[in-house]
């Protein structure tokens, strides 16, 4: 068993293991974590992966990843923990509507995707921090649902302090109240006068300045923690073999904000999974459909719409992607991203943008075409979309009448519950979605929140003054 090497998409010299990768987040250098080499699984492993159950899959596959950072013990054991709680055997449900399969992603405790890869990663962090008696400060920017999965993650957690910011105003009410709720000495809510790329932007430049970093023993679950990645890739693996039909490949249509979910059907891709298109379903903030029109990356100012965790202009993860096109040459990636932030763009390469075109396929749907689907997913079968998956199945509509191979499996990852967006809901269908009821008693709680403004120095010093030492 070879043990998994990581490089930094701005150096490709110096490796890393796990364990480093996990704790640091965001690499010294400021480039993103990624496997040197991606192992490609034979048709013989596939067979036997398609016929277990979620947590012994996710086992199979994240173990690829950790090499010896965890005995086989440990890491069943932080799978079969992180989705106790969830209302779901196996982690994910599937639905149907027309053609078209639904990977319900929301069955964790804050009702989001991110609950699958965030409850795995407070895991980790404990299991860590238990053998190395470190203490760790959590700092993350979030668009409303990284920060949530991340406070139920850790929350109570003994060498974890956890640090969320949010753009105040800009997340639904119950986005808001799913971490201001959280009664728990080691939970700081943050909310910044500001748009979430702003709070991005004061995550990343704490990151860089490496003094900070070190004397809070800072570490971070946003998207670009490697981790997050290699479990999302799990749910892939376990769509495709549940319900693909003999031997057609499958299509994954992703609401895309900061690259991360799609990222890893990508990486899914690259280890052997027979996919052959991922769709990258932007709302208004249409930057990737965009770049993958002219092979310009081009962030412009972002426009609010109905579905708030998209609003991103810079999808971070999207570094790891332009690396591997490259064959990981870090002098490349790192002129391309001084010429993103000296320019305020890049562009690549013709070849290099056919290849990224052969598996990717990206629509913009705006708010429009968002409510329209909502209605008419709702009429077909009284499902209620959330507005980030009802732009990931527009987009996959879109894609199966025009460019469909007709014989595909056709999959939509529904990232949220309807009801983490219940004023959007009911402006739509003049109905209010179903609230789990675990949830409702919540968020009658008190809220406990700091409103801060957008200034890195005041940041910097409230977490100074609230960190774990």
């Amino acid at each position: 068993e070879i043990l998994m090497k990581y490089i930094s998409t701005r150096d490709n010299k110096k490796t890393y293991n796990f364990v480093d990768t996990f704790l640091n987040g965001l690499a010294h250098d400021g480039g993103l974590y990624i496997p040197k080499k991606i192992p490609r699984l034979s048709k013989f492993t596939l067979k036997r992966l398609s016929k277990l159950n979620y947590n012994d899959l996710a086992y199979e596959i994240i173990k690829i990843y950790t090499g010896n950072a965890f005995s086989k013990n440990e890491l069943k054991k932080i799978i079969k923990n992180s989705y106790k709680e969830f209302d779901s055997d196996n982690v994910v449900k599937f639905s149907k509507v027309k053609k078209f399969n639904l990977i319900e992603l929301y069955h964790g405790p804050t009702l989001a995707f991110k609950d699958i890869a965030m409850q795995v990663i407070g895991n980790m962090y404990e299991t860590i921090l238990s053998k190395s008696k470190n203490r760790i400060n959590l700092v993350t920017a979030t668009s409303g649902d990284t920060g949530a999965a991340a406070i139920d993650a850790v929350k109570n957690k003994k060498n974890l302090r956890i640090f969320v910011l949010h753009p105040k105003g800009k997340v639904s009410i119950t986005q808001r109240k799913l971490m201001t709720t959280v009664n728990s000495k080691n939970v700081f809510n943050i909310a910044v006068k500001g748009t979430f790329d702003d709070c991005q932007t004061l995550v990343k430049s704490m990151f860089n300045d490496h003094h900070f970093r070190r004397s809070i023993n800072m570490s971070g679950v946003n998207s670009i923690n490697w981790a997050r990645i290699v479990v999302q890739v799990v749910y892939y693996f376990y769509s495709h073999f549940r319900l693909s039909e003999k031997n057609k490949k499958s299509v994954f249509s992703v609401p895309t904000g900061n690259f991360g979910d799609v990222y890893a059907g990508y990486i899914a891709t690259k280890m052997g999974l027979p996919i052959s298109k991922l769709i990258i379903a932007t709302n208004e903030n249409d930057l990737l459909y965009k770049f993958l029109r002219n092979g310009i990356y081009r962030p412009s100012k972002v426009k609010f719409s109905i579905s708030p965790s998209m609003d991103i202009q810079v999808a971070s993860n999207f570094e790891r992607l332009i690396s591997s096109y490259y064959n990981n040459n870090s002098k490349k990636i790192s002129a391309l991203m001084k010429q993103l932030s000296s320019k305020g763009f890049y562009k690549i390469d013709k070849k290099i943008l056919r290849k990224i075109k052969n598996i990717f396929y990206s629509k913009s749907i705006n708010a429009d075409n968002t409510k329209k689907t909502i209605k008419m997913v709702y009429k077909y079968n009284n499902k209620i979309l959330d507005p980030h998956s009802s732009v990931g199945f527009r987009a996959l509509e879109d894609y199966y009448l025009n460019h469909s191979k007709k014989s595909e499996n056709l999959f939509c990852l529904e990232t949220a519950h309807p009801a983490k967006f219940a004023e959007t809901i009911y402006k739509i269908l003049r109905r209010n979605p179903n609230i789990p009821s675990m949830i409702s008693k919540n968020l009658k709680k008190k809220e406990f929140c700091n409103v801060l403004p957008n200034n890195l120095n005041k940041i910097k010093n409230y977490i100074r003054s609230n960190r774990l030492h």
